[in-house]
């Protein structure tokens, strides 16, 4: 995965954050189904206002490997918000992790009358600070800007968020971006 596909994940997540109110929490991206291209190609794409190039916004627009994250972005509003200035963490699920998802889900999430649930996954995958990985314990637990918690694992030096693998970590100017191979699910509410 390149900087710069990394870096665009933690962009739209960031975005998703300054839209959601405060921390919210964006890399959640949408659960994703089997069909993420399908369901990507139905939806308008929108222009992002002109950033910072070191800014996670900026970099995250190219991003090849986040196309489904982009799209759940778009889908729930926060594209159109100007990048939060952090710092903030988030966690970016790529194209592959959607793809793990059960068939239907990610396109289930895109639809309008989805776009509140669609926002509480989103914003499951950010928090505010910076965290780099080396600061990780096992069994610490991160607070995400839709109120839940998640979970880190340290194992023989890998690391991983509520059993999702952070395969890469990439600095922005306004925080970090760990790009994940699995998609984080908030807990139901009760």
């Amino acid at each position: 995965m390149t900087k710069y596909s990394v870096t665009a994940v933690v962009g739209w997540i960031l975005v998703a954050c300054n839209t959601g109110g405060g921390a919210a929490a964006a890399g959640s991206a949408a659960a994703a189904s089997a069909a993420p291209k399908a369901a990507a190609s139905q939806a308008p794409q929108r222009s992002l206002p002109p950033l910072d190039p070191r800014n996670i916004v900026s970099i995250a627009a190219g991003s090849k490997d986040h196309t489904t994250l982009v799209q759940a972005l778009q889908a729930a509003d926060y594209v159109t918000s100007v990048a939060n200035p952090g710092p903030l963490t988030v966690f970016a699920p790529t194209n592959a992790a959607f793809d793990k998802l059960p068939a239907g889900t990610v396109e289930g999430l895109l639809k309008p009358e989805k776009k509140d649930e669609l926002r509480e996954v989103l914003k499951y995958h950010v928090t505010t600070s910076v965290h780099e990985t080396t600061s990780f314990q096992d069994g610490d637990t991160l607070s995400m800007a839709n109120g839940a918690k998640c979970t880190i694992g340290v194992k023989d030096g890998k690391v991983t968020i509520n059993g999702a693998n952070v395969v890469a970590s990439i600095r922005a100017s306004n925080g970090i971006v760990h790009v994940i191979d699995g998609v984080l699910l908030p807990p139901k509410k009760e």
